[in-house]
C-alpha cells in the first residue's frame, strides 16, 4: 500500500511529538511513524532509578506543561511516559505504530519512505529517531576475550541484579555517574573514566544547561566567541543520588584501563582487577540508518545541516539528535524551538 502526505515524521518520541504539534498548528497533512509499540519513545526503556535533571515545569514540550509528580522534585521516567502518552492524545497526533522505517529514497519531486508496513510518499521528511537505539561501544583491546558479563547503558535496569558482584562502570558522563551511584551501595564497584570526573555545581540543573546551550548557539550564529556551552560547566549533573554517593566517598573514579583479559581488566602499569561485569556507559550515536539511501553522510558520518535542514537534501530535516540539530534539541524543553523551525520550513516547501 502507498500513502501520500505533505510530511512524514519518522520517530514518535519527544522530538517526533514536538514536530507533530507544530505541523498540526500549521494545518499540514502529516503522519508520524513510530517503531515502538507503545507511547513514550526511549523513556520506556531506561534504568529504574532514572529521573529528569529539571523540575516538571521546565521539562515540557510545546503547548502543554508537564504536570508535577507528587513526591518528586524531578520526575521519573514513568511520569515522562505518561506525559508523552497524554500529549499525543491531547493533540490528536496521527501516529502509526509499530511502523519501522527501512529507508528514505528520492522519488522525483517527493521522498519515498519504505517501511515494514508499506510505503509513504511525502513532500518533506522529518527524521526524529534519536540515539537510544544505537549504543556506542569503544574498541578496547581484549573485549572479546573477557569472560564476564558485558552490557551497555541500555541493558542496565537495577542494582539488585549486581548485588555482591565485582562491577566496573565505564564512563564519566551522566549515565556513568548515575549508574555508578546506583551500584555503589550493594556491589564491589570500580568506576573508571577517561579523565577526572567534572561535577557541575550542586545548584545547576537542566534549566541552566538549556540556557547555556542556547547562549552558545546564539553566540555562534552571531559570529561571537564560542562560550563553550554545557561543556564549559562540567560533565555530570549532581542529581541527589550522585551527590549523596559522592559526598560519602563512594564515587572515586579510577583512570581508564588499557585492555580486558579473561577474568578482568588491566591498567597501563600492569595492575589487574578481577571483574564479574562491565557496564559500558559510553554514549550513543544518531540512529540514521534509514537515511542511508540518500547518501548524505560526510567522511566522519555526519550529515551537514543548516538548522535542522539537511544541506544536500532540503526536503529532509533532522530533529532531536543534539546541538547540531538545535540547541539542547535532545531534551524535552529544548526540542520545541527547532521543531517549530522544521515545521515552518516544510510548510514553505509548498508555498
Amino acid at each position: 500500500m502507498t500513502r501520500r502526505f505533505q510530511v512524514v515524521v519518522i520517530g514518535g518520541g519527544q522530538a517526533g511529538l514536538a514536530a507533530g504539534y507544530h505541523l498540526r498548528r500549521l494545518g499540514l497533512d502529516f503522519v508520524v511513524l513510530d517503531a515502538q509499540a507503545e507511547s513514550g519513545g526511549a523513556w520506556q526503556h531506561p534504568w529504574n532509578s532514572l529521573h529528569l535533571f529539571s523540575p516538571a515545569a521546565h521539562s515540557s514540550l510545546p503547548g502543554r506543561l508537564m504536570p508535577h509528580q507528587t513526591g518528586e522534585a524531578y520526575p521519573d521516567a514513568a511520569h515522562v511516559v505518561a506525559y508523552l502518552r497524554d500529549y499525543e492524545k491531547r493533540y490528536e497526533l496521527p501516529i502509526q505504530r509499530p511502523v519501522r522505517a527501512l529507508g528514505v529514497h528520492r522519488d522525483g519531486e517527493l521522498l519515498r519512505v519504505e517501511t515494514d508496513s508499506g510505503t509513504w510518499h511525502a513532500r518533506a521528511v522529518i527524521s526524529a529517531t534519536g540515539t537510544w537505539w544505537r549504543p556506542f561501544l569503544p574498541a578496547v583491546p581484549g573485549r572479546a576475550h573477557f569472560g564476564g558479563q558485558q552490557l551497555h547503558t541500555v541493558g542496565y535496569r537495577q542494582p539488585r541484579d549486581f548485588a555482591g558482584r565485582r562491577v566496573i562502570v565505564v564512563g564519566g558522563g551522566n549515565s556513568g555517574a548515575q549508574i555508578a551511584a546506583d551500584l555503589a551501595h550493594d556491589s564491589e564497584l570500580t568506576w573508571v573514566t577517561q579523565r577526572p570526573p567534572r561535577f557541575l555545581a550542586d545548584d545547576i540543573d537542566g534549566r541552566a544547561l538549556f540556557d547555556a546551550a542556547t547562549a552558545r548557539r546564539r553566540a555562534l550564529d552571531q559570529g561571537r566567541t564560542d562560550t563553550g556551552g554545557v561543556a564549559s560547566l562540567g560533565d555530570i549533573v549532581a542529581v541527589q543520588p550522585v551527590r549523596e554517593a559522592r559526598d560519602r566517598g563512594l564515587l572515586k573514579a579510577s583512570p581508564m584501563f588499557t585492555r580486558l583479559v579473561a577474568g578482568g581488566v588491566e591498567w597501563a602499569d600492569g595492575t589487574r582487577a578481577e571483574v564479574d561485569a562491565i557496564i559500558w556507559c559510553t554514549g550513543f550515536r544518531p540512529a540514521l540508518s534509514h537515511l542511508a539511501p540518500l547518501q548524505l553522510r560526510g567522511r566522519r558520518g555526519h550529515i551537514a545541516t543548516v538548522g535542522t535542514r539537511a544541506v544536500a537534501e532540503p526536503r529532509l530535516h533532522l530533529l532531536g539528535y543534539g546541538d547540531w540539530t538545535g540547541p539542547a534539541s535532545a531534551t524535552l524543553i529544548g526540542v520545541g524551538r527547532p521543531a517549530r523551525e522544521a515545521a515552518r520550513e516544510t510548510a514553505d516547501l509548498g508555498a
